[in-house]
């Protein structure tokens, strides 16, 4: 099921000072000074224990929003890049205790501009299923099993499309303007007990597309070079369902240490313009492999969540069925497949991509954030990956097409384990690519 990606960001900082201390709130409870979480007894009958998140006291502050600001509550500017956007500015503001229920939802809006005239603006809801109070103090939460929600607008003036099939060559570079907006309601739930290895998850998404001339400059319009293809697609209205299966036996959905995963998803697009039908069909898979510490001693037995140096593995494919527009089609390039290539540089009606990445910690224990009692940055490490894939016109013709090769290298940020942000260059045989995002990219 595709998910939403709402912001990068290449740093958070405080807009406001700390509001007047709450003498009875401790921000290290639960926590040792350096940031270390010591490990609790988990209940005896709590189902697949290494599938749920520790959160200490320290950082369920009481209080409002107001009250709770710069401990669960964020205001601040961001900064990101992505080489097909430019340089984005903006500001979010995050509440990851919404409503006041112990960190069981996360809210947030966000708002920016970029260097080459993107505007975006976003908001994201999401609300976890399995919520446990801790009688010491904190709570556990299972992260596989939530409901959630996302919209927005965006209007992007540079976005690049090369044609279709294996052979484009960045020299076919055209532009288009694509004002998007879009809405999506999902849920994915454990079966039968939380934590458990079979996934299923659901959703619905609507989006309508206006696109336009592009303006990157000294390249080609799209709608003057591919025409046909983008008349087609001016304007898109999609109504999708979308459905997920996966098992997934890693000990973390969105910062694994071991485990592996394989999932296969359908996203439908059954309400389109003119009455046409299309589906995106697909598999991914993943592997991963803990590996002795590099650059740290790797923690201890006792500890909530040490930190791990991993080799990561991943598979994907799509294909494509129907009639979809082109900016719907399988494609691969950006911040989340073939990273070494910028957004949508390959696209065709089916794609794979396999992706390894060696993933270490150098700064194990972190450090506390300026200005602020509670907001640590817990960990920071780097990044080694390299990825291959292609797309092709139909399945039949999937493994016998040009394959594309890219690597790189990444720093990883944590705030804790469930907020991975990242910061990747790729290189390929097209030059450089520069990309900024919250969460890893499988």
């Amino acid at each position: 099921m595709r998910t939403g990606r709402l912001a990068c960001a290449l740093c958070l900082w405080p807009l406001l000072a700390a509001a007047d201390p709450d003498p009875a709130y401790n921000p290290l409870e639960g926590m040792d000074a350096d940031g270390r979480i010591p490990a609790i007894a988990k209940p005896a009958d709590l189902p697949n224990p290494e599938r749920w998140r520790y959160i200490p006291e320290g950082r369920i502050k009481p209080g409002n929003v107001f009250q709770r600001f710069l401990v669960s509550s964020v205001i601040a500017p961001f900064v990101f890049h992505d080489d097909d956007v430019g340089t984005g500015f903006g500001v979010t503001a995050v509440d990851i205790d919404f409503r006041e229920q112990r960190r069981r939802e996360l809210a947030g809006i966000f708002l920016s501009y970029t260097t080459e005239g993107q505007q975006n603006y976003a908001f994201f809801w999401r609300r976890w299923l399995h919520h446990i109070e801790v009688p010491t103090g904190g709570v556990l939460q299972e992260e596989r099993t939530f409901v959630h929600a996302l919209g927005g607008y965006t209007r992007t003036l540079t976005r690049r499309f090369f044609g279709l099939g294996p052979g484009s060559e960045e020299s076919d570079e055209t532009s288009y303007r694509d004002e998007e907006v879009f809405l999506e309601l999902g849920i994915e739930h454990a079966l039968p007990d939380p934590g458990d290895p079979l996934v299923v998850g659901g959703g619905l998404r609507g989006e309508v597309h206006h696109l336009g001339p592009g303006h990157v400059s000294g390249e080609p319009d799209t709608g003057d070079v591919f025409s046909l293809l983008f008349d087609e697609a001016d304007p898109s209205e999609l109504g999708w369902i979308e459905g997920e299966i996966r098992w997934d036996t890693r000990d973390s959905r969105s910062n694994p240490y071991r485990g592996w995963h394989v999932g296969a998803e359908v996203d439908a697009a059954l309400l389109q313009r003119h009455g046409d039908v299309g589906v995106l069909w697909g598999v991914n898979g993943s592997r991963i492999f803990g590996l002795p510490p590099l650059l740290h001693d790797g923690g201890d037995p006792a500890e909530e969540h040490p930190p791990t140096d991993v080799l990561a593995l991943g598979l994907q494919g799509q294909l494509a069925s129907g009639n979809l527009p082109f900016i719907s089609l399988p494609s691969l390039g950006g911040a989340e497949t073939h990273r070494g290539f910028i957004a949508g540089r390959f696209r065709d009606r089916a794609s794979w991509l396999a992706s390894g990445e060696y993933r270490f910690w150098f700064l194990p224990r972190g450090f506390g954030v300026p200005f602020t009692d509670a907001i640590r940055i817990e960990r920071v490490g780097a990044a080694l990956f390299y990825e291959v894939g292609a797309v092709a016109r139909n399945e039949s013709r999937i493994f016998d097409t040009r394959v594309r090769q890219s690597g790189g290298v990444g720093l990883r940020i944590s705030l804790e384990r469930s907020a991975p942000f990242r910061v990747d260059v790729g290189f390929s045989e097209d030059g450089v690519n520069v990309a900024a995002r919250f969460g890893l990219s499988f």
